[in-house]
């Protein structure tokens, strides 16, 4: 899995944090393996500042999955560690749905479950249905 992260001129993206990012993405998408192609993480300022306050760092992350469409979240932080947290729990949550959604055992269970569901409650039967079982011939 590839890992990039860019930030704006007035976000601090040195080595230490790009590792840090690296690590956080590692520990929480390590799961999916070799599904996840790469992450890359874009930290900018709210309003292109790097004022301190409640929510003035913005994380967009994207997920590049084989076969699928990436997968794309962001989150708000009062810092850019903490932006980067936020951003990845929400990530690790859309990829592990996407991919859930796209596995051929989901289609086979919810298969499943639907006829369970006819069997216990069969359709109504329609006016035509209706008509036919009523209308002498």
């Amino acid at each position: 899995m590839q890992v990039l992260l860019h930030s704006d001129p007035n976000i601090d993206g040195n080595q230490p944090m790009a590792e840090h990012f690296e690590a956080v993405v590692k520990d929480a998408l390590g799961r999916f393996g070799e599904r996840v192609t790469r992450v890359e993480a874009h930290l900018s300022g709210v309003d292109g500042q790097s004022k301190a306050g409640a929510r003035s760092i913005e994380c967009t992350l994207e997920a590049r999955l084989v076969g699928l469409d990436a997968v794309v979240v962001k989150d708000h932080a009062a810092n850019p560690h903490q932006a980067i947290e936020g951003g990845v729990r929400k990530l690790r949550r859309a990829v592990g749905a996407v991919i859930g959604k796209h596995d051929p055992r989901h289609a086979r269970a919810s298969a499943e479950a639907e006829k369970r569901r006819l069997e216990l409650d069969p359709p109504a039967p329609t006016a035509d249905q209706r008509g036919a079982a009523t209308d002498p011939v």
